[in-house]
């Protein structure tokens, strides 16, 4: 006698909450990465902002300065799992401004490194601006983000602890 066979869809209540348990923490780490690599130089974070000539150059320099601070919120809310829906409604709408703000950049011709991940600015002469690879990315952080706006409930989670539900949902919800 053999084991019954069961479909990728009778599986995915269960896989489903470790996939947003994965993404969870990979965007948990992209945040943390990106707002520690820019809390040291916070003048250096402002500058980045600047050279996308979007702000004026006072208002650059705030968003420069409070980047960091919020990426690293944002990573620690993710790697807890509090709010995680709220998070990753932020984290998306981030994303969609890093994005856009990197298409305008490269639209409009400027040489630039994007920032995301420290320093920042204005490219030396010679060197080429890697927009697409950047886009492309911040896109994949940006599914992450969607899954966990779908489907935030993940196990070994804060929001878990607090609402005492079970993470695998019956099929008719």
């Amino acid at each position: 006698m053999t084991a019954p066979r069961t479909t990728p869809a009778a599986r995915w209540p269960a896989v489903r909450p470790w996939l947003g348990t994965a993404a969870r923490l990979g965007l948990a780490a992209v945040w943390l990465l990106a707002g520690a690599s820019k809390v040291d130089d916070l003048a250096a974070s402002g500058r980045a902002v600047n050279a996308y000539q979007i702000l004026p150059y006072d208002v650059s320099t705030v968003v420069g300065a409070a980047l960091p601070f919020v990426e690293l919120a944002l990573g620690v809310l993710l790697l807890v799992g509090l709010a995680t829906r709220l998070t990753a409604g932020v984290s998306a709408l981030l994303l969609v401004v890093f994005i856009a703000g990197i298409a305008s950049a490269w639209a409009r011709g400027l040489s630039i490194d994007c920032g995301c991940f420290g320093s920042g600015g204005q490219l030396a002469e010679g060197q080429a601006p890697s927009y697409l690879p950047e886009i492309l990315r911040d896109l994949g952080f940006l599914v992450l983000a969607g899954f966990l706006l779908i489907w935030p409930r993940t196990p070994v989670s804060v929001d878990g602890w607090l609402t005492g539900e079970p993470v695998v949902e019956d099929e008719d919800e």
